[in-house]
């Protein structure tokens, strides 16, 4: 895990600070990156965290090790959550171009995803529901620079599957 001072490295100025071990890369000139600005975290508890997958049904949301195995894209940014504050975060791509990203918050910190408590979000911000995610919930175009998207963090409510905190 990384140390809180270690995660907080770069603000721009009026802006959120930047979360993550990618932070430098959302700062003006270094290349292509993506910046998400999370709203509707459910409460400041365990560890934040950004995945980037290829921008294609087959391997979205793939084992990481499968992909790194076949050679393929896979890059994953891990944050303490803050306790208070806007949470802006960034990840690093190798070029520009179409990628999926999801977000998701770890409530209790641990690395594996819990239905029944943890968070999850995407780019486009449709109510997930119950079902599986499709890739085109998670596409960000990435050009030269730092392509910014608001995620809305959901949770599972009940039997209709994963809404809005809020």
């Amino acid at each position: 895990m990384l140390p809180v001072a270690a995660a907080l490295l770069w603000a721009a100025p009026g802006s959120a600070q930047i979360l993550g071990s990618d932070a430098d890369a959302c700062s003006p000139g270094r290349g292509s990156a993506i910046q998400a600005n999370i709203t509707g975290l459910k409460d400041r508890t365990g560890e934040l965290k950004l995945e980037l997958y290829p921008a294609d049904e087959e391997d979205f949301l793939k084992d990481d090790r499968d992909l790194i195995r076949e050679g393929k894209l896979f890059r994953r940014v891990r944050v303490p959550t803050p306790p208070a504050g806007s949470i802006a975060m960034c990840i690093r791509v190798p070029r520009p171009g179409r990628y999926a990203l999801l977000f998701t918050h770890s409530r209790d910190g641990k690395n594996k995803f819990s239905i029944w408590t943890d968070g999850a979000g995407f780019a486009t911000n449709r109510r997930l529901g119950r079902s599986r995610p499709k890739v085109d919930e998670a596409i960000v175009d990435v050009g030269g620079g730092v392509a910014v998207v608001t995620i809305k963090a959901q949770y599972l409510r009940g039997l209709g599957g994963f809404g809005f905190a809020d």
